[in-house]
């Protein structure tokens, strides 16, 4: 039974990172240069999942959740004509990233409706848990 809790644990872990993201993503929606880089261009983080196949023992039948956090270069970045800024290339062209806020919010709808998902399935596991402790005491 702790191993359910275990799993679900983890997958809080792994939507509670992709908000994280998500919110970084918002963040960053008009900014015409990565922070941490000041050269480069912000480019969108995505969180994709995958199963934890590695903290298996051969006695368990479920897997948690494992996540990265990946940079979107696929998507082209976005150019806004604003000669002025202080970061225009010679076209007067800024560059921005790749972010589109509808798609952001619909992802972090999803999140939250996964994490409270899990939630749900934590406290699921700590009830059938404390009835069979009541039935065995």
């Amino acid at each position: 039974m702790l191993k359910g809790i275990d799993i679900s644990t983890s997958a809080l872990v792994a939507q509670r990172q992709r908000m994280n993201t998500i919110a970084g993503n918002i963040a960053a929606v008009n900014v015409s240069h990565d922070p941490a880089s000041g050269e480069e261009p912000f480019y969108r983080r995505i969180v994709t999942f995958q199963a934890d196949t590695e903290s298996l023992d051969q006695n368990s039948s479920g897997t948690g959740v494992k996540y990265h956090v990946e940079i979107d270069t696929d998507t082209p970045l976005r150019k806004t004509y604003d000669p002025g800024h202080r970061h225009a290339d010679q076209d007067g062209n800024v560059t921005y990233p790749n972010i589109d806020l509808v798609t952001e919010f619909v992802n972090a709808l999803e999140a939250g409706r996964a994490y409270e998902a899990n939630i749900s399935a934590l406290d699921i596991t700590k009830e059938m848990f404390n009835t069979s402790l009541r039935i065995l005491a």
